[in-house]
């Protein structure tokens, strides 16, 4: 070859390769990223925050086992009623507006039912004390049908048991009063079953309402003028919320009470019998971790409690006078001393 030839054939190869060099460095365009957006919790709860951080956690518990953390890869909207279910529809109406992804009503019957007049398409995961067939929240408990599932505590159904229990405790007893929450829809059929069970044990049921939290002291005051031998108090979260002003009240008249959950008698309350409240409200948690993974409510079967415990606070029944006889401790599952 020529070197004319030679160095016309390098100068054009190098004048070329730059290009195909650009060519091939210039980057690939990239693709719009979509973000999924976070998906939103309404936690409706009839409550106030500060008597519940314990079913608060347990619920932020059952969440993370199925595998969401607040703040992380969910955002929880809370709406406190303070016990005050007049103000239940417009909380929940509030949420609607804002479209969260789930509404959540852990421990009320009548936040379940007002979420669910409020919408018929966002999922509702519940937690009642109520048959939820009965009070018109589901089709049935395999198969809820609806936007509507969620967990039973089966509180009602207790009441003869718990009476009984009551009973045992004071043989001698003949007058019983129960406490239920007149807005509640389980004050008939707490009531029947206080009935039945007053046949059953051979004495006698007065049925005591309260819509706030100020006619407790009143009904106290009744009982002082006219003393029963126990008192019954219904699950709501009225009186949770209100538990320690009522732990107070049966301790200033020396009333042998008998309360729905451990929470009474861990601050002070006589006994208790029912289920565990922070395995329901977690339970409600993963409910909705599930429904939150795509899963329907309709196709999740109503959850029903698998624990019921008794326990009996013996510093309570010492202060207000009474001998727990021995077979009624060997029963309970837990003794405070």
């Amino acid at each position: 070859m020529k070197r004319r030839q030679f160095i016309t054939l390098i100068s054009g190869a190098a004048t070329a390769w730059p290009v195909a060099a650009r060519a091939q460095q210039q980057p690939t365009p990239l693709k719009p990223m979509i973000l999924k957006p976070m998906p939103v919790v309404g936690y409706l709860f009839a409550g106030s925050p500060e008597q519940s951080t314990n079913l608060l956690s347990a619920f932020r518990k059952g969440l993370n086992e199925a595998g969401y953390i607040e703040g992380q890869n969910v955002t929880i909207e809370y709406r406190w009623a303070h016990a005050d279910d007049s103000r239940l529809p417009e909380l929940v109406a509030d949420l609607v507006r804002q479209r969260v992804t789930v509404i959540v009503t852990p421990g009320s019957t009548p936040a379940a039912l007002a979420a669910k007049t409020a919408t018929t398409t966002i999922p509702i995961v519940f937690g009642i004390g109520l048959d939820p067939v009965r009070v018109g929240l589901v089709d049935s408990l395999n198969r809820p049908g609806g936007n509507v599932t969620g967990v039973s505590y089966i509180q009602t159904e207790l009441t003869e048991k718990r009476l009984g229990l009551l009973h045992e405790l004071l043989p001698k007893a003949a007058r019983f009063a129960v406490l239920v929450n007149s807005s509640n829809p389980s004050t008939e059929p707490v009531a029947k079953e206080a009935q039945a069970g007053a046949v059953v044990i051979g004495g006698q049921v007065e049925v005591f309402t309260t819509a706030t939290n100020r006619d407790i002291d009143a009904i106290f005051a009744r009982l002082a003028e006219n003393p029963a031998d126990a008192l019954l108090v219904n699950a709501d979260p009225l009186f949770f919320t209100r538990r320690v002003q009522l732990v107070a009240l049966a301790a200033r008249h020396a009333l042998p009470t008998m309360y729905p959950n451990r929470e009474y008698v861990e601050i002070g309350g006589l006994m208790s019998y029912g289920p565990k409240l922070t395995d329901q409200f977690g339970q409600v948690g993963v409910y909705v971790g599930r429904i939150l993974k795509g899963e329907k409510p309709a196709d999740l079967p109503v959850m029903l409690p698998t624990d019921l415990e008794f326990v009996i606070n013996l510093q309570t029944a010492k202060v207000i006078g009474l001998t727990v006889p021995p077979n009624l401790l060997a029963r309970a599952d837990e003794v405070i001393e």
